[in-house]
């Protein structure tokens, strides 16, 4: 008989949402369907160099991301891997692609790669060190989505911009019923890590029509249902019922003009064509550029860095007129361009009449913009 007390896993479950009575399937009344993990796995296998080599470029140090293991697991298997605590990246698809797709990264993981940013010995997982772990999975989400742009496979696909929070596992929101877990073995400094990936069933089930099409055909051959041959047959066909070939009339009478003559009472054989689809790119771009016009007209805080430098208190306080203070730039080297005191452009000093100017010469991108930032 219980005591009145709420076990853990009660208190895990009432956190993220999850209805413990009944005895019933808390991932819902319906099982997801069949995922091919084989096509899952050759997919993150073919983006896995990329993510090292992200990491690379934005820490300075050597990562190894290794091919993943590719899993149908439930909420409560991944809850069984995870640390207590999570750093955990959404990037759910905003078009091409429906349903969640989010990262987990160990916090002890978060806090390295920000440290090898940053250039600090102990980060703590604030906003900045945040920032940083939300740029390193975009831009692997930015492969995932140019792999899958190539050729035409998922022509207009977009995700909304990564967000990292810093919670207990408990309280991460993961898809419902089972799901595609992608576990990446990933090493820096002597040190192993896990980062793990998830997405929807919709989501996978859209990544593997779109790899391997012959996975939604041969749904589509099921009893009943016409064949992609038989729907152009039919899409041939006139209104007045006459098919393109030659042939006898359903009366029995040869007809001359090279069409049979489909004139069967009761019978109305609709014309089938293809259906247009509106371009997708098209109406986003649309929709950003109404979202942005919005705040055209607000002010922001731009400033030029000529340079930086690191004192000793008792150095600022023996500070006085004539003092000479020696900056981390080198003549002649380009100035920082910050926005809102974060960098964006590099740029070279100029005198127009008898005020200074910047000139720009440098558009920095996200990976710099992210390194640049301390």
């Amino acid at each position: 008989m219980s005591d009145g007390a709420i076990s853990q896993d009660e208190i895990d479950a009432l956190l993220a949402g999850v209805d413990m009575g009944g005895g019933g399937s808390s991932s819902g009344s319906f099982p997801s369907p069949s995922l091919d993990t084989s096509i899952l796995a050759n997919f993150a296998a073919e983006t896995v160099g990329t993510f090292a080599n992200s990491l690379k470029t934005m820490t300075g140090a050597e990562f190894s991301v290794q091919k993943p293991v590719v899993e149908v697991l439930s909420r409560d298997d991944v809850l069984k891997n995870l640390p207590e605590m999570v750093v955990a990246v959404m990037s759910d698809f905003s078009a091409g692609l429906t349903g969640d797709h989010l990262f987990l990264l160990s916090p002890d993981l978060a806090k390295k790669i920000t440290s090898l940013v940053n250039k600090e010995e102990a980060p703590e997982l604030d906003e900045m060190a945040l920032s940083v772990i939300s740029e390193a999975i975009a831009q692997q989400v930015g492969t995932q989505i140019t792999h899958l742009s190539t050729s035409g496979k998922l022509p207009g696909l977009a995700s909304r911009p990564a967000e990292a929070l810093h919670v207990p596992k408990a309280m991460v929101r993961f898809p419902q019923d089972t799901f595609p877990v992608f576990s990446y073995p990933v090493s820096v400094d002597g040190t192993e890590y896990t980062i793990w990936e998830a997405f929807s069933t919709e989501a996978a089930s859209g990544i593997i029509n779109a790899l391997n099409p012959s996975v939604s055909s041969s749904a589509s051959s099921a009893p009943g249902m016409l064949s992609p041959s038989e729907l152009a047959g039919l899409g041939g066909m006139n209104a007045g019922g006459a098919m393109g070939m030659p042939g006898m009339d359903m009366g029995g009478t040869m007809n001359m003009g090279g069409g049979m003559n489909m004139g069967m009472p009761g019978m109305n054989i609709p014309n089938v064509q293809s259906v247009q689809y509106p371009s997708l790119q098209q109406t986003v771009s649309a929709m950003e550029q109404g979202n942005i016009g919005l705040i055209m007209d607000v002010y922001m805080e731009m400033t030029v860095e000529l340079g930086r430098t690191k004192k000793q208190i008792k150095e600022i306080l023996g500070m006085g007129e004539g003092t000479i203070i020696e900056l981390d730039k080198l003549a002649g080297e380009p100035v920082d361009i910050l926005v809102n005191h974060k960098p964006i452009a590099k740029g070279e000093v100029v005198v127009i009449d008898e005020n200074f100017g910047v000139r720009v010469t440098e558009i920095l991108s996200p990976i710099e913009r992210v390194s640049d930032l301390r």
